[in-house]
């Protein structure tokens, strides 16, 4: 049997990451928390702006290889709103910044284009941006996006940990694939025969969770948190959604981790504990609730089913 390749192997050091954020902590505003920073809103009631940015990682490379960018105006979109309403936020605009080496006008139309539909589907507006060619910095054919988004809150509508009890449930929604984290594993995999570079498969674009949970606190269901699953998987995203003395539980026997996923645990190259900390497994975005709002959200998002509860205990991830 071939050897298994780390996500680390792969030229990713999550470890390294988590430093710098530590390192970075106390100069952000608020400290790094959640999945947004927010500021004072004047002219609401008691409003919050929260703010976010991200970009695609080097699911960039992946696509550029099997000539199929369209997705990726949504996966950038994705990995910023999807953190935004984590804190019950409404987006409301949108930023995007592209750097090339050489500008191809009509490569970079259609990856703005792609961004700009992504930000009507989820509800927001694309005020602008900045395409920038840097050659020497970046080689003929290579290209970087970041996206930046915006949205607003009432303080006492916010979600958060603050919210959560022992005894909540955990209701997951499924992801669309890979999303738009792990790539680096997942190009290792393709170049290394292990994996058949299917850009049906791999390159289906970030599912985006405005829409549902909107429509869920538009309707009046009680959610207590949220948590996006991206980098770090859901035992790194999860335990963000819940307060201190208290921790997650979830039965991964409840799901599935859909095509995408299960091919790259297919190769047998990949150990349970990389595949955990590095993909969203299958589930993109987890909802905290009440035990009797389970059926509310479960109707509305008909694909969300219930992976697990809260409980008192040691911060964390536990699986049964």
């Amino acid at each position: 049997m071939d050897r298994e390749i780390s996500y680390r192997d792969s030229g990713v050091d999550l470890d390294a990451a988590r430093k710098h954020t530590e390192n970075i902590a106390g100069l952000v505003h608020g400290g790094v928390t959640g999945f947004a920073g927010a500021l004072p809103l004047p002219g609401m009631r008691d409003g919050l702006l929260l703010a976010c940015t991200d970009g695609i990682g080097t699911k960039l490379l992946l696509a550029r290889d099997l000539g199929r960018l369209e997705g990726l105006g949504q996966d950038l979109v994705g990995m910023c709103v999807n953190d935004l309403i984590c804190s019950g936020a409404k987006p409301l605009g949108f930023l995007d910044y592209l750097a090339v080496g050489k500008l191809d006008p009509r490569e970079a139309k259609l990856l703005v284009q792609s961004v700009a539909l992504a930000c009507t589907a989820a509800g927001c507006v694309l005020l602008g941006g900045e395409t920038a060619e840097l050659p020497g910095l970046y080689l003929p054919g290579h290209f970087d996006m970041a996206g930046f988004a915006m949205g607003v809150v009432e303080r006492e509508e916010m979600l958060g940990p603050h919210r959560v009890q022992a005894g909540d449930l955990i209701v997951g929604i499924p992801s669309s694939g890979v999303h738009s984290n792990g790539y680096s594993l997942v190009r290792a995999l393709v170049d290394d025969g292990a994996l058949a570079p299917d850009a049906e498969l791999l390159l289906a674009p970030t599912r985006l969770y405005v829409s549902e949970v909107l429509g869920l606190l538009g309707a009046g269901v009680e959610l207590h948190a949220a948590a996006h699953i991206t980098g770090g998987g859901l035992p790194e995203n999860l335990p963000r959604a819940i307060p201190d003395g208290m921790r997650a539980v979830l039965d991964p026997k409840t799901w599935t981790p859909g095509p995408a996923i299960e091919a790259v645990l297919a190769t047998g190259r990949v150990s349970s504990e990389d595949a955990w900390s590095t993909f969203n497994m299958g589930i993109g975005l987890c909802l905290v609730v009440p035990p009797d709002m389970l059926e509310p959200v479960t109707t509305a998002v008909p694909d969300a089913r219930l992976i697990g509860w809260v409980e008192h205990g040691e911060a964390g991830l536990r699986f049964v």
